[in-house]
């Protein structure tokens, strides 16, 4: 997918899910090519950026040690640093938008970034409720356990 690319966009919706690992990979890159944009203006949209690019590329590495967690509850605790992250990456998103006026492409790229911030924290937030669910079930005596 390139970068700003509307078929891009597109064309992840329409395809089958993927996995929340890969999502937050290529969320990363776009973050990174975006604050690569915004690095080369003067001004607060530099740091505004950096700041942007601190918690955009730390959702997906998060993932990746939630993946590799030794115990489910540090696979929780490490999707909940995940799932921060992506609520701060949407708010540095919709401050970049609402104070930095962008043009085509990277108009359309900061709405497609947001959008996809909004979606892997409701993705991120279900991981997390799915996996306290089972936490709790596989915690309580096997006789209370509805079938």
């Amino acid at each position: 997918m390139e970068y700003g690319s509307r078929q891009g966009a597109a064309q992840l919706s329409a395809a089958k899910p993927r996995d929340i690992r890969e999502r937050a990979f290529d969320f990363a890159v776009r973050i990174v090519k975006l604050c690569q944009h915004l690095d080369e203006r003067p001004g607060s949209g530099r740091m505004l950026g950096r700041q942007l690019l601190r918690a955009g590329t730390s959702v997906g590495a998060n993932v990746e040690e939630a993946q590799a967690g030794q115990s489910r509850a540090d696979f929780i605790s490490k999707n909940a640093i995940a799932l921060k992250e992506a609520r701060e990456t949407h708010y540095w998103l919709r401050l970049i938008s609402g104070t930095h006026p962008l043009m085509e492409p990277h108009l359309s790229e900061l709405s497609n970034l947001r959008n996809e911030a909004e979606e892997l924290t409701r993705i991120l937030g279900a991981i997390i409720v799915s996996s306290k669910r089972r936490a709790a079930e596989s915690a309580e005596p096997a006789s209370l356990r509805s079938t």
